[in-house]
């Protein structure tokens, strides 16, 4: 049947209750996949950010006038994201250690990270063909043992991992603004950007490549081999490449519930907004087990009562979806 999932990030600083939502309000309903959530509020050392620099290794970063660089020690904020994760999973031991079944993590992608942080002496990693292999290995090499903390910790959880692209299509296209804002970067060519992707989707199964922002490279995506990607109903600039891909058995995170303003949408809303892009694809149910329906972004500005509202509309619009697919 389709499914729901969150993409990450949720409101509040109370990392258990969040866990807990996600266990119960999720995670207990048919279709449902819980995850590790982000919860930005507690400081940019628990965001998408911070939060995947501290998987690297062997690449010590600082947080510096608000800016996460390269250092040649961690800084305090560096040492925080370490120990706010490691707290993070020791919960997540504790209240989810018999659980069984699908469970996703989310980390942000070496592209996104490689237009984020900065170099030692100034310039985005980006523009350093080295620096930026290196963050991408590095990367990998800290995701897998991220991936092994969490089955040793849940022992019958079937990890699913999410990388997080928004910077990709700029990535791609040249649109990345220098450090002073003047200038753009040198676009990375497209075989580059799918050898530092590889490792990453051939960590897990079914791993999903998610970008909401508009230009997800779709093709990329399948040629690095995920088994799934996530993007904006919004941002489906055409159904050829997309059908493309799910005819092809890649599996899809479609985010049909908006978040840049947060607003009680209704399964009805949610299940007319994800039919409306794919009944013209002609592909029946053959997408009953390749669809999963998420929020376009993450939740982090709405409020905990809106999360979860939305949590359930989803459940319940994947739902209504699942019975006009099999019709």
């Amino acid at each position: 049947m389709v499914g729901f999932t969150g993409v990450g990030s949720l409101p509040g600083t109370d990392f258990r209750a969040a866990l807990r939502l996600l266990l119960h309000d999720v995670g207990a309903v048919e279709g449902g996949l819980p995850h590790l959530p982000e919860l930005p509020a507690r400081g940019p050392w628990a965001a998408m950010i911070g939060r995947s620099l501290a998987l690297l290794v062997d690449l010590p970063v600082s947080l510096d006038a608000g800016t996460w660089r390269l250092s040649d020690t961690p800084g305090i904020d560096a040492r925080r994201a370490t120990t706010t994760l490691r707290d993070d999973l020791d919960m997540l031991q504790e209240e989810a250690h018999e659980w069984s079944g699908p469970f996703k993590l989310q980390v942000a992608g070496p592209w996104t990270l490689a237009a984020s942080l900065l170099r030692p002496l100034g310039g985005r990693v980006l523009a350093d063909r080295s620096a930026r292999r290196d963050l991408a290995q590095s990367l990998a090499a800290g995701t897998s043992d991220l991936l092994g903390q969490v089955r040793a910790r849940l022992p019958g959880a079937e990890v699913v991992l999410q990388v997080d692209e928004p910077g990709l299509p700029a990535v791609l296209s040249g649109g990345v603004p220098t450090e002073g804002g003047f200038f753009r970067h040198r676009r990375v060519d497209r075989p580059e950007a799918v050898e530092a992707l590889a490792p990453l989707a051939a960590l897990t199964p079914g791993a999903v490549l998610h970008c909401c922002a508009p230009g997800h490279p779709i093709d990329l995506a399948v040629q690095a081999g995920f088994g799934a990607i996530g993007l904006d109903v919004d941002s489906v600039a055409g159904p050829d490449e997309l059908a493309g891909a799910l005819d092809g058995g890649t599996g899809l995170h479609l985010g049909c519930l908006p978040t840049d303003v947060e607003r009680g949408w209704t399964p009805d809303d949610l299940a007319m907004r994800t039919t409306t892009l794919l009944r013209p694809l002609e592909l029946g149910d053959a997408l009953l087990d390749a669809l999963t329906l998420t929020p376009a972004c993450g939740l982090a500005g709405w409020s905990p009562k809106g999360a979860a509202s939305a949590y359930r509309a989803l459940g319940r619009a994947a739902a209504m979806v699942s019975d006009q697919l099999a019709r």
